[in-house]
């Protein structure tokens, strides 16, 4: 039987389209607001990863990190990101949910109840930052026995030799950094070298979805879509930043940025 996450890339296969992938952190502007943007947004996407708000990150750029800093002023914790999951999950229509975030957020929650949490509550994923092959090893197979997809990150550094074992050991779903940047930077380097970076990972293995993401924009997300999927967050944080600046409905607007999207990849 094929995971969500699998049904999500079949479906935009079928439609000759990459799957879109949404981020945006978890109890921003407000849980309310959190979870009325997911619910808002799912037509338009295939799967929406939901990052768990940290106030060290070493991946994130500006717009997400201010978004971080709004969730964590409003008091958001680890059981709260876990309701706006389940209460978006009640709807029978809900895309595949892939939380993201570091290592010690985990940790301090402990290994066997995050994990327990992610499975009664309808996590579909893990993207763990900080916990790189091989140290994740035994984490990724106590996800694969709770059915929870351990997603592996990829750079353009990456060596062929350590590819090849990272993808091995990977589930569903693989994804490559388009650049050596924080979240949200500007593309460093062109389309066309990221997808020939991009189709070097697929030739590993044609099998595994694999995604881009970060530098991702409604200017270029039109140029990539040869990839199995595409990942846009930085974007979208900066929309909600920019609504709450104007006094306007961050859902509303939010909304509106993903269909434009979802049309530049159809």
């Amino acid at each position: 039987m094929l995971s969500k996450i699998e049904l999500a890339f079949e479906k935009a296969k079928k439609e000759n389209r990459p799957a879109l992938l949404t981020y945006t952190v978890a109890g921003d502007n407000t849980k309310k607001n959190s979870l009325k943007i997911l619910r808002s947004i799912s037509d338009n996407v295939d799967i929406c990863e939901l990052g768990f708000p940290h106030n060290t990150p070493i991946g994130d750029g500006g717009e997400i990190q201010t978004s971080s800093y709004r969730a964590i002023k409003n008091g958001i914790k680890m059981n709260d990101i876990f309701n706006i999951v389940k209460q978006y999950n009640r709807n029978k229509f809900s895309k595949p949910i892939i939380l993201m975030g570091y290592y010690n957020m985990v940790y301090q929650f402990g290994e066997n109840n995050f994990l327990e949490k992610c499975k009664k509550n309808g996590v579909s994923g893990l993207i763990i930052v900080d916990l790189p092959w091989p140290e994740n090893k035994l984490f990724s197979k106590k996800c694969k026995k709770k059915s929870i997809s351990f997603i592996q990150l990829i750079s353009p550094t990456t060596s062929i030799n350590r590819m090849k074992k990272i993808i091995r050991d990977s589930h569903e779903m693989i994804y490559y950094i388009s650049m050596l940047s924080t979240t949200g930077g500007k593309l460093k380097v062109s389309p066309k070298t990221i997808i020939n970076n991009y189709n070097k990972v697929k030739m590993i293995d044609k099998k595994k979805n694999c995604v881009i993401g970060f530098g991702i924009t409604e200017k270029t997300i039109s140029y990539l879509t040869k990839a199995d999927g595409l990942v846009v967050g930085s974007a979208i944080c900066k929309e909600i930043t920019k609504s709450l600046n104007k006094r306007q409905n961050p859902v509303t607007n939010v909304v509106k940025i993903v269909k434009k999207l979802k049309n530049k990849i159809i």
